[in-house]
């Protein structure tokens, strides 16, 4: 992909970082684009995302991951269901100094965000193939986060013992995860509701940080 191609994507993603309030080096943004020009090339093949245009991609997706930079401070981040790298992927371009595991159990997707990290150069990201209930990490996480892994209640439920003692769980949802929220207290509170408005998109979004139960 040319500089000439992807100049309209760098406008565009410049203009949506201005709108979410996030700065980054021209190294994150070209990496981020780059990040883009693959899953373009992959998807047609593999079917990585429903999410055709790079146009669409960019709010849909960088910035909807990119909202999370000013909450996620520390690491290592576990990346649950990472599926296309998200929202991992873009997070661990724009933190270069925080180790990321990105976790899926689907081969093609593994292999892609594997491409990734060896293109880009990201010596900040593991890729690992498992279940869930399979994976055993040689240290718990600060941050366990997830796009689209499951309901709320299965997506801590069943990352709870990966979770270091003041970690925190990052969901991404909808504009209505309120019965969500009540069916997952068994294993988790509610700390902080964040409402995020992307360029371009009309469905509602929010960001959930959850903490185990006192």
């Amino acid at each position: 992909m040319t500089a000439q191609h992807l100049a309209p994507w760098l406008a565009q993603l410049n203009d949506g970082l201005h709108t979410i309030q996030v700065e980054l080096s021209d190294a994150a943004k070209q990496s981020l684009l780059d990040y883009l020009a693959l899953l373009s090339k992959w998807n047609s093949a593999y079917n990585l995302t429903g999410i055709r245009e790079p146009e669409a991609m960019i709010p849909q997706l960088l910035l909807d991951a990119l909202v999370a930079l000013p909450i996620i401070t520390r690491g290592p981040i576990l990346d649950v269901g990472s599926g296309a790298g998200l929202p991992g992927l873009p997070l661990a371009i724009a933190r270069p100094d925080l180790r990321f595991v990105l976790l899926d159990s689907n081969g093609k997707k593994i292999r892609f965000i594997k491409q990734v990290v060896t293109t880009l150069q990201l010596p900040n990201v593991d890729v690992v193939q498992s279940r869930l209930a399979a994976y055993v990490p040689a240290q718990r996480f600060a941050w366990i986060i997830s796009r689209a892994f499951s309901e709320l209640p299965g997506f801590v439920s069943q990352t709870q013992h990966l979770l270091a003692e003041s970690g925190r769980w990052l969901a991404w949802k909808g504009s209505e995860p309120e019965v969500e929220i009540a069916q997952a207290q068994q294993w988790a509170t509610l700390e902080q509701r964040i409402a995020v408005t992307l360029p371009g998109v009309t469905q509602a979004r929010c960001l959930l940080v959850l903490a185990p139960p006192h």
